[in-house]
């Protein structure tokens, strides 16, 4: 498994160590079940066990379920096998709601210190008293009530006396705070909702920024490691643990969260994208979610690599799609197998060569790792080659087929062109070649040159496929940047083209999904989750070579 070199974050935690703070170093990744994780999570994924990996500690998964409106099982199933897929194993699955018991304490503890009230002021009159980042708030006229009658409503709300929305619990901070975090948050509020854990237990709620530290703590959480959007909430997270005087408090630590242009992560955007239909699903092949790049055929390896490529800061950069795609395209490079396909199939037939001769043609499974050994494919009079490899009037330097002109079929023989076949409306539908047999292996005894090298399937030794060819699903650097109108008018028009009747050579079979390949002269391709032996699909995960600047 790859690590992340030394970073701020584990000078920090030196430092810590080296001080006494702590002597051991726990971490833990806490997403909320509400969607699918996506590429900035891989960050998050990543710093977060490997840091604990190299202090020789534990890293947990905790699903921050403290939302049961927006959050559902299928995403804690995907959550863990998006995590395991990347090649981390946590120490226990916990779950924020564990803690609502000693959460819920804790809250009381607040209201007895005098410095926590009930409210009955609504979301909207809470948030235009909150204030600006220029004028201080306003202190609600429930702040000062009495510490008796908090409890006894406080009671009641968890009784289930009150409707959604008409109480909330709030911390006394300080309304003049220059961080607005501190303007008396709301740490409590009612929702009569089932809970995916604890069903029915629960009509109060408590709210990220208060359960989060609580449960950091609880578990002995070290260092909380998390992306940069959370620093101004650090002084709260450090209020609530002095306040409540915990043992041994955890230490948040902020890096930069990983911005790649092109994408969108917005769990509502993408939600939105899936819900009508303008991708397939939410592992569609051009989402920036985990599960969609593993069904492209990314690997998680090349994942694991680019994030280590970008470092860990904290200054707020984009990193440009292209270094993602280059880690995939290295990756593949080393490790898949080649084969040969035609996507756009136009159908060659070599007149001199015999009608019942089907030779076998030996290749390297990837020629430059001689260990993978070989494959075997089969040559005969009828092969297909690109539609883009044959032009009836060729520009200057192209040096493929056309009249007269010869080219090597790779692995195979010397074939010059002799004439075509055309249909009614003057396309070519076939293409007529004479081969030398003296050039078998793609080699001319007399040492003669050609130019073009073609990679061609026998039409008896080859099965049809579907191709799709995916592309970035926005033309523009930010789709988020809605200044330039919806998100979705920025869609690619050409993000999927899928093309049908592809030709692969028949030395494949027995595919799985998820089987990646260098598709010879076309890019990587993978088999797609919904692939059947009867109709197999191929994903292009990425281009032999960029195409953007």
């Amino acid at each position: 498994m790859e690590e992340l070199t030394s970073n701020f974050i584990h000078d920090l935690i030196d430092e810590d160590l080296a001080a006494g703070v702590y002597d051991h170093v726990q971490t833990r990744f806490p997403p909320e079940p509400n969607g699918y994780l996506h590429i900035g999570h891989a960050k998050a994924i990543q710093i977060n066990f490997t840091t604990a990996q190299k202090y020789g500690g534990v890293c947990n998964l905790r699903l921050d379920d403290t939302n049961p409106s927006k959050e559902d099982m299928e995403y804690v199933d995907a959550i863990k096998e998006d995590i395991q897929w990347l090649g981390y194993q946590w120490n226990e699955v916990l779950y924020a709601s564990s803690y609502f018991d000693f959460i819920h304490d804790c809250a009381i503890r607040l209201i007895e210190m005098g410095k926590a009230y009930v409210d009955d002021s609504t979301a909207d009159e809470i948030r235009r008293a909150r204030g600006t980042l220029t004028e201080p708030g306003k202190e609600s006229p429930y702040r000062n009530r009495s510490i008796e009658e908090n409890l006894d409503l406080f009671r009641r709300m968890t009784a289930g006396e009150f409707p959604d929305g008409a109480r909330v619990l709030r911390a006394k901070i300080d309304m003049a705070s220059p961080n607005l975090n501190m303007r008396d948050p709301v740490i409590y509020r009612i929702a009569h909702i089932t809970h995916h854990q604890t069903g029915d237990k629960w009509c109060v709620y408590p709210l990220y920024d208060f359960a989060h530290p609580l449960s950091d703590t609880k578990e002995g959480v070290t260092h909380s490691l998390c992306s940069l959007e959370f620093e101004n909430h650090r002084p709260l997270y450090d209020w609530f643990l002095r306040e409540l005087g915990l043992p041994h408090p955890s230490r948040q630590i902020e890096f930069a969260r990983l911005n790649l242009n092109y994408c969108l992560t917005s769990k509502r955007k993408c939600l939105q994208l899936v819900n009508e239909g303008i991708v397939d699903g939410w592992n569609d092949p051009r989402m920036a979610t985990i599960c969609g790049m593993r069904r492209r055929g990314y690997p998680a390896a090349a994942i694991r690599d680019f994030i280590n490529r970008v470092g860990v800061s904290k200054a707020y950069s984009v990193v440009d799609f292209g270094l993602l795609e280059a880690c995939v395209r290295d990756n593949l490079n080393q490790n898949a197998p080649r084969c040969m396909a035609v996507l756009r199939p136009l159908k060659v037939v070599i007149d001199n060569y015999p009608d019942d001769l089907e030779e076998a043609i030996e290749l390297p499974v990837n020629q430059d790792k001689p260990e993978m050994g070989t494959r075997i494919t089969k040559f005969s009079k009828t092969l297909f080659v690109e539609q883009e490899d044959f032009m009836k009037e060729p520009p200057k330097k192209y040096f493929r087929l056309f009249p007269g002109n010869e080219v090597r079929l790779r692995g195979a023989y010397f074939v010059k062109c002799v004439g075509f076949d055309e249909d009614e409306n003057g396309n070519v539908v076939c293409v007529h070649c004479t081969y030398d047999p003296a050039s078998k292996g793609g080699n001319s005894p007399d040492g003669r040159k050609v130019k073009g090298t073609l990679h061609w399937v026998s039409e008896h030794d080859s099965f049809p496929f579907e191709a799709r060819l995916y592309d970035r699903l926005f033309n523009v650097e930010n789709p988020s940047d809605e200044s330039k109108g919806s998100f979705k008018d920025n869609l690619n028009p050409d993000s999927l083209v899928v093309l049908q009747n592809c030709r692969l050579e028949g030395a494949l079979s027995d595919l799985k999904p998820g089987d990646t390949f260098q598709f010879m002269r076309q890019g990587y391709f993978c088999v797609d989750t919904t692939s059947t032996p009867e109709h197999p699909v191929f994903n292009r995960t990425v281009a032999l070579n960029s195409s953007w600047k």
